[in-house]
């Protein structure tokens, strides 16, 4: 299969390593200093475009892959309050698109065992939710589209929670009744640390799902790309893992 990639940064240098190794060929790469080459003749030398750029551009990207009849993946956070218009431009034009908040495998077990606990704690009401987030200093987006995603899974699980309430990390703020607090560190060049806390008067529940490299990221990345492939519709890393 050949791969485009759009973005490459540190990510997408790792996930061209993986996609290498699995017996793929990077047929393009797009960077901010040859925008120019992002052109559907150049594109549709590919099967598939793995999109790992910015909040601001990759709303952009993802229309013109689909524009340019390419099935495309896209890793980029904190463009999701356009995500429903992409999609919807997406079926208009019988495209192909993936978007994850986290590719990692693991990540999305620990999205469907978070979702699990919640319906649990659900019936218990005794406990108190909150989510900590840990990412390296050039995360943008906090939350990060990782701990948002959590928060979803906890929204529909658990009728007592239905709004985020993002705090960063030394800031002293109010949690009002319905409000999932969500505390964002941004420390050095960590992966990335998850944790979500149940909390009672009596114990506490807490899972974590802690990130040693971007490996796990970058495989997912290309997982995706190879179920995409051929295919025709909206998928998510649930498709591709079988959740």
């Amino acid at each position: 299969m050949k791969i485009a990639l759009i973005g490459h940064g540190k990510l997408s240098k790792i996930v061209e390593q993986v996609a290498l190794q699995r017996g793929h060929e990077i047929g393009l790469i797009i960077n901010s200093k040859n925008l120019h080459e992002f052109t559907q003749e150049n594109i549709s030398k590919c099967d598939v475009a793995i999109e790992l750029t910015t909040p601001e551009n990759a709303f952009d990207n993802m229309l013109k892959c689909i524009d340019y009849k390419i099935p495309v993946v896209s890793g980029t956070t904190g463009w999701y309050a356009h995500l429903a218009d992409a999609e919807k431009y997406c079926k208009e034009q019988n495209g192909s698109m993936l978007t994850a908040t986290n590719f990692s495998p693991g990540v999305n077990i620990f999205f469907k065992i978070n979702e699990q606990l919640a319906s649990y704690i659900n019936k218990l009401k005794d406990y108190h939710i909150s989510i900590d987030e840990t990412h390296h200093i050039h995360k943008k987006d906090h939350p990060s589209g990782t701990a948002s995603t959590l928060a979803s899974g906890i929204f529909k699980n658990h009728k007592d929670y239905h709004t985020i309430k993002a705090i960063l990390e030394n800031e002293s703020v109010e949690i009002n009744s319905g409000e999932l607090s969500i505390l964002s560190r941004r420390d050095s060049e960590v992966p990335g640390t998850h944790q979500v806390n149940y909390d009672s008067e009596i114990d506490s529940i807490q899972i974590t799902h802690t990130a040693h490299n971007r490996n796990g990221f970058a495989l997912g990345a290309v997982l995706a790309a190879e179920y995409i492939y051929n295919k025709q519709g909206i998928f998510s890393m649930g498709d591709v893992l079988g959740l």
